[in-house]
């Protein structure tokens, strides 16, 4: 098993060192990307090159690849440790399970030949039982001391020696006490292992069962560490990113850009609705700094580089974008219906439900490339007129008249422009309640929903929470450069104000 052991054990380091390669590449060439060049359009103004060392690069390589894993931790909830499994059909995978099926055979044949040796268990049980160990508790004394008494290595090495082995009460215990330590989501496993009665796919089941099992304890270990890990992970991700700073010339200059934009932004909109006598009002930072962050959700990645401090979250802006125009367009269609239709179907149980289940499901892909938006909202049309057609009758109301269907398709065919009143209307909204959410905090309820997104409440307000955690989490931890980029890009009399 030694021989394995070594064999697997270079497997995994090999793995986790091409793992940790590919996301210093990955993280390496993000870099590039947003990296100022001359030949990019809209770059902003470089500053004095400065000459650092192969050796100071790949430092703060590896040094932004741990912060990435350590924010992943962070801010992504569902982050799991999953088995370490080489691709189905490589040269990896097929090396593995030609040194793994030989293993097995040897031990088969060590322990049907006559007379038996047993080389090959002792070292097996040997790693079973620090295995085993490592899943107890330390303040488990009994159960520790239970394994050390039975799986007594030199004991059972006198006994191989005089061929007394009792190789399935060892398989027993072995079994009873993974039991007794799994995760409730391995019962179903434990149970096939008791029925297992061959020794040799019993002792390899139950190795299958245990790299399981370790994954489970990574998990449950990093779920408990998570509200550790969370008050320090602000001053490691930003004393990283300092390191970052101080290496790669033009760290900032995207960031920079960003927030000077919104600033222009701001700036022309409040020149357009105040009256020419008035001096514009000044901008506080805090205010800046949210709408900014509502620009990120209409950012256009292809041909803008983000800012350098929101990278690591661009995928997830980028979902929250998808998520905002879904319910944008399902909300404006559920308000579409219900101003069309009239009384005649308010406050009907169970009609809103119905209607936004069916729209939802034929905007269920409407991210994906193959999503055809003007079929499905001509289909869409269609559902909507025989529902209420059948609601209509059924409550004793005259069906839909062909001139108020034609309407109705109409108005829900047109919410595809993107210029349309009512689209245009519920995604003010939806921002609206997004940007009043990063003035809240968990202390204070939630702000109030904006009219005609009462349909979709629950997932505006998820949506909300996500973005506020985002965005609030990123101020914590980047808020001295932003301090710094506020104090260039407002005026002496429009005070930066203090960052939450």
């Amino acid at each position: 098993m030694q021989k394995e052991n070594d064999q697997v054990g270079g497997d995994e380091e090999s793995k986790e060192e091409r793992t940790q390669h590919a996301t210093e590449g990955t993280v390496s060439k993000r870099i590039r990307e947003n990296t100022p060049s001359p030949q990019r359009g809209n770059t902003p103004q470089a500053s004095p090159p400065k000459f650092v060392s192969v050796e100071e690069l790949m430092e703060t390589a590896k040094g932004v690849s741990n912060m990435v894993l350590a924010h992943e931790i962070i801010v992504n909830s569902d982050f799991q440790v999953k088995p370490a499994a080489p691709p189905e059909g490589s040269l990896e995978h097929k090396v593995k399970e030609i040194m793994h099926k030989a293993f097995w055979e040897c031990l088969e044949a060590q322990l049907t030949d006559e007379p038996q040796t047993y080389g090959h268990l002792i070292k097996l049980l040997a790693e079973i039982k620090e295995t085993l160990l490592s899943f107890v508790m330390p303040l488990n004394v009994r159960l520790r001391t239970q394994i050390e008494e039975v799986l007594d290595l030199p004991l059972i090495q006198q006994q191989a020696e005089k061929g007394a082995v009792d190789i399935g009460q060892l398989s027993q215990f072995i079994v009873m006490t993974m039991g007794s330590q799994c995760a409730p989501c391995r019962d179903e496993d434990i149970r096939k292992l008791k029925e297992i009665t061959e020794i040799v796919p019993l002792l390899k089941a139950i190795f299958s069962v245990m790299d399981l099992m370790k994954v489970d304890m990574a998990n449950f270990a990093l779920t408990s560490l998570r509200p550790h890990l969370m008050q320090q992970s602000v001053e490691y991700e930003r004393s990283k990113f300092q390191e970052f700073v101080e290496k790669q010339p033009n760290a900032l200059d995207f960031t920079e850009k960003w927030l000077e934009d919104t600033v222009r932004s701001l700036r022309e909109t409040d020149g357009s609705t105040a009256a020419s006598s008035d001096p514009p009002a000044p901008l506080s930072a805090v205010n800046v700094h949210n709408k900014a962050y509502i620009r990120l959700l209409k950012w256009d990645h292809a041909s803008d580089p983000f800012p350098e401090t929101i990278l690591m979250d661009q995928v997830r802006f980028q979902e929250m974008y998808l998520e905002a125009e879904r319910l944008v367009l399902l909300s404006s269609v559920l308000l579409i219906i219900y101003t069309t239709t009239g009384e005649a179907i308010s406050g009907l149980p169970g009609l809103m439900d119905t209607l936004k289940n069916t729209v939802s499901a034929l905007l269920a892909d409407m991210n994906t490339p193959s999503f055809d938006a003007e079929e499905a909202l001509a289909t869409i049309g269609e559902r909507m007129c025989v529902e209420l057609s059948k609601c209509l009758s059924q409550h004793g109301y005259s069906p839909y008249a062909p001139d108020r269907r034609s309407i109705l398709k109409g108005q829900i065919s047109a919410t595809i422009l993107p210029g349309n009143t009512i689209r245009k209307l519920m995604e003010s909204r939806v921002q609206n309640y997004l940007l009043a959410s990063l003035d809240s905090n968990q202390h204070n309820a939630p702000p109030p929903l904006p009219g005609g997104l009462a349909p979709v409440s629950k997932e505006v307000k998820e949506l909300g929470v996500r973005f506020s955690r985002l965005v609030n989490f990123n101020k914590l931890v980047f808020s001295p450069f932003y301090q710094k980029i506020f104090s260039k890009v407002l005026t002496s009399e429009e005070s930066p104000g203090a960052e939450t």
